[in-house]
């Protein structure tokens, strides 16, 4: 069956790094549009980036944009998410996901699987 399973999320001050890794497998990893989404506690599901299936294209809501960047390796059916100068409101579990489709995707119901998420804490 097809796993997507998060790594990298941990503790971090305000400022700082952390890059995420999401590893696909049982999926033909090339042919999904691969999105990362987050939620905080008692706040709901948000979305925070996504990239083409060849990566010519991303895109970032405002909340995000500067600061993070999504990539992905296809050869190693792995999608990232670099995060910078992290503040405290980027505290979340985040999530990758992947799409079957041709067009990039911003909402959940487009999103065909799902990792468990890691957990992302940012300390001021």
């Amino acid at each position: 069956q097809v796993r997507l399973v998060e790594s990298g999320g941990g503790l971090v001050q305000a400022g700082g790094s952390l890059r995420l890794s999401c590893a696909a497998s049982k999926l033909t990893f090339s042919s999904y549009v691969m999105g990362w989404f987050r939620q905080a506690p008692g706040k709901e599901l948000e979305f925070v980036a996504v990239i083409s299936r060849n990566a010519d294209i991303k895109y970032y809501p405002d909340s995000v944009k500067g600061r993070f960047t999504i990539s992905r390796d296809n050869a190693k059916s792995t999608v990232y998410l670099q995060m910078d100068s992290l503040k405290p409101e980027d505290t979340a579990v985040y999530s990758c996901a992947a799409a079957w489709t041709t067009t990039i995707q911003t909402t959940l119901r487009a999103y065909n699987y799902w990792g468990q998420g890691t957990q992302v804490t940012v300390s001021s």
